[in-house]
């Protein structure tokens, strides 16, 4: 059973990891600017796996910021992934031990935590290891190739590719919404409150990272109190 809940993990992963292959590969370019080797790239892509988190390390070493800032500054972009663990765990076998939910914590992202999160029943472990094992690779290897291409390929071409993680996420949200009126609701109330704080006098001057934990929390609490979620029988499978 682990075995084929493992290898829809792969499949479901495959397309996230393409996806993050081509943002991956754009910021590779960035570190670049910023002085490190491919090596070094692999690395901190394969220990930061976040887009806005990596966009913000990297800016942060080209401008030669201290390593006190580097920390506060990834941490304060990164903390929506706070939220999306939080929810997370509110799905989890009691009985899951602790080094599986430490790697499946380790590895949330926007997107990974999308078809986690969309799964039935109890999280099976199995299942995002096979999306780890696939995605946080080809991330990873897109930062490498991209420090190794440099300045070759024009920005432009490299922008356009990360179009795709854009359509990827889309087709994450797009089949829960029709199906529940409560998520289509939060995800309209998203667009439309996410454009309206990117105008706002003061608002709009807060990073992005701090909108997004501020409509997370305000939309999902009004949400979770008009029409809560109720208890379901989770899979025993671990």
């Amino acid at each position: 059973m682990n075995r084929n809940v493992f290898l829809e993990g792969i499949r479901d992963g495959l397309p996230i990891g393409l996806g993050y292959f081509a943002v991956s590969f754009s910021l590779g370019i960035l570190a670049s600017k910023a002085g490190l080797n491919a090596m070094q790239g692999f690395i901190a892509s394969f220990f930061c796996v976040a887009s806005a988190g990596e966009n913000a390390l990297f800016t942060s070493i080209l401008e030669k910021t201290t390593y006190a800032q580097v920390a506060l500054i990834t941490l304060i972009v990164n903390a929506r992934y706070f939220l999306m663990s939080c929810a997370l765990s509110q799905k989890f076998n009691p009985k899951t031990k602790f080094f599986h939910r430490f790697i499946i914590g380790f590895a949330v992202t926007d997107e990974l935590f999308g078809i986690t999160i969309g799964r039935n029943g109890y999280i099976n472990p199995w299942y995002n290891y096979g999306a780890i094992f696939i995605a946080i690779p080809l991330w990873s290897i897109g930062t490498s190739l991209g420090i190794l291409a440099g300045n070759i390929l024009p920005l432009r071409i490299v922008s356009a590719l990360s179009v795709a993680l854009y359509g990827m996420f889309i087709a994450i949200i797009i089949p829960p919404a029709k199906q529940n009126k409560i998520i289509m609701t939060g995800i309209i109330a998203s667009f439309i409150l996410s454009w309206c704080c990117s105008v706002l006098p003061y608002i709009k001057n807060l990073s992005g990272g701090t909108r997004t934990i501020i409509l997370t929390v305000l939309i999902s609490t009004i949400l979770a109190v008009i029409k809560p979620i109720q208890d379901f029988e989770g899979d025993k499978n671990e």
